[in-house]
């Protein structure tokens, strides 16, 4: 099955980026690039609020070679508004601290091609799942988790775009990050997609390997100022009444500048604009993305 012939199931990606892979199985369940600085940096214990948001946009779908598919009119608008409520507890659990977190994403997207046209608002699939995290000095600090991608969002099989996947995504995840105010800040975060089967169309996404990352410099204030972005590499091909679809591996990656301020009592502000480069069997875009903590 090409990509011309898939085109028509593209949808959102669930949680809080707008990513959009063009596969029957309406791509990664997975943020890519949502994320900034401190992102493995978890506050004390306490009930904290993030709110996301993310404005995308693309004209362009690539093939499996890089290659731009020639659709009449494609257009891709997404934007997305995610909560994300995070438990910082203060129980104890392989050496660090147990946290929870849950997702809620709401999207508007809308898309147009070959004469056709979509828009659908709603929730998308809801995130969800436990960490530990460890504070190794005031300085450096890690997270081990497993998130769950519940299929929340509305799917209609006949639609030309959906905002929900109708499957499962299981997700484990390390992620690390070092702060200095007054020097250089870097998080990483990796993290396993492992996509369950879209019981309307029989069909399967292939496994995933994501790398968020950031690197930057404090200059004092509260400021930090650097780079961002993503790289995503699927492991294995796509599946369809268990046989494996050829040139369905997806591939991207993205970079763009990204700023964040930090007042020192737990209201951090991030931002960023992020450009997708050399993407394979994906859309190919720009957004621009807010982060905003908000402790209670």
């Amino acid at each position: 099955m090409n990509i011309m012939r898939r085109i028509g199931f593209l949808a959102l990606a669930g949680g809080m980026c707008a990513g959009v892979h063009a596969a029957e199985g309406a791509g990664s369940t997975y943020a890519a690039g949502a994320d900034n600085f401190l992102l493995a940096a978890v506050p004390p214990p306490g009930f904290y609020v993030l709110q996301f948001a993310n404005f995308y946009q693309a004209d362009r779908v690539n093939d499996d070679r890089g290659d731009a598919v020639p659709i009449p009119g494609f257009k891709l608008h997404a934007n997305v508004t995610a909560t994300r409520m995070i438990w910082s507890s203060p129980y104890s659990l392989l050496g660090g601290n147990l946290v929870a977190h849950v997702v809620l994403p709401l999207v508007n997207l809308s898309l147009s091609a070959g004469g056709r046209s979509q828009t659908k608002t709603g929730l998308g699939d809801i995130t969800f799942g436990p960490a530990v995290a460890h504070h190794y000095s005031p300085n450096l600090h890690s997270v081990l988790g497993f998130d769950i991608v519940a299929p929340s969002g509305v799917y209609r099989q006949a639609d030309m775009v959906n905002i929900g996947r109708n499957y499962w995504s299981l997700q484990p995840l390390y992620a690390m990050a070092y702060t200095d105010p007054q020097g250089f800040n870097g998080d990483f975060k990796a993290t396993l997609n492992l996509n369950r089967t879209n019981h309307a169309t029989d069909y399967r996404s292939g496994r995933e390997f994501i790398l968020d990352y950031c690197a930057g410099l404090g200059f004092g204030a509260g400021w930090v100022a650097g780079v961002s972005g993503y790289y995503v590499h699927q492991l294995s091909d796509d599946t369809q009444h268990g046989v494996d679809l050829a040139n369905t591996r997806g591939r991207g990656f993205a970079a763009g500048p990204a700023l964040m301020y930090n007042n020192g009592k737990g209201w951090i502000l991030t931002a960023k604009v992020q450009r997708e480069f050399g993407e394979r069997n994906r859309v190919q875009g720009n957004a621009l993305v807010f982060r905003t903590s908000i402790p209670l």
